[in-house]
């Protein structure tokens, strides 16, 4: 138990000291315009089969063994199509992922980005999206659900809602409103993220990304 306590004590420091130097000392890197041009020019490099694969080396290993620089958070689909290191054309330690199922928003997720923005020094969050979501499609069909799953169909719940009697596709309407409403959840969380995006210090913003060929769009 004593073994443990020390352990536990140990972590605390480095949480407490470590990594609110990272951020000191990183947080202007991941503020700017330059962090969604950085994104939209991997992304673009994706799309296009012109993939750089940055920062993959054992070089950039061996710099993040002791600590990381992430220069933006990504809130992604769990969908094995969506991973977004790839999406970005991105490499180890520039993106901070959080993925959950429908790119919904929950306390372990908001933690997260709380760790990520206050200890991390990440100015930049995306929540993306993306085309045919089968978690949105689940809960626009509704039904029963096995296991866990209606937690994540509440979650996802009045987005759909929202969308309804929108012209156009349904499916595509509801990943859309579940994008804008989990930016709107992020934005809204007392009392770190939403301090600092109301002092403009964050930027929060939605995007969708398209299976078919392979770009993301930031949504308005």
């Amino acid at each position: 138990m004593k073994r443990a306590i020390t352990a536990l004590v140990g972590l605390g420091v480095w949480v407490s000291f470590g990594a609110d130097t990272m951020a000191s000392t990183e947080g202007s890197a991941t503020s700017g315009n330059g962090v969604q041009q950085r994104l939209m020019d991997g992304n673009t490099r994706y799309a296009g089969a012109c993939l750089s694969h940055p920062n993959q080396t054992e070089q950039r290993r061996t710099e993040l063994a002791q600590g990381q620089h992430p220069f933006a958070a990504i809130v992604s689909c769990a969908d094995s199509r969506v991973p977004p290191e790839i999406l970005f054309d991105q490499g180890l330690g520039d993106l901070f992922v959080i993925r959950l199922a429908g790119n919904i928003m929950d306390d372990a997720a908001l933690a997260s980005l709380e760790y990520a923005v206050d200890h991390l020094g990440v100015r930049y969050i995306m929540i993306l999206g993306h085309e045919r979501c089968g978690a949105v499609e689940a809960t626009i069909q509704g039904g029963e659900t096995p296991g866990h799953i209606g937690s994540l169909i509440k979650a996802i719940q009045p987005a759909v809602d929202n969308a309804k009697n929108q012209p156009g596709d349904p499916l595509d309407n509801a990943v859309r409103a579940n994008v804008a409403m989990v930016v709107q959840q992020v934005k809204s969380s007392p009392p770190i993220l939403e301090e600092l995006a109301k002092k403009g210090d964050l930027t929060v913003l939605g995007a969708r990304y398209d299976l078919d060929d392979g770009r993301v769009t930031i949504l308005p």
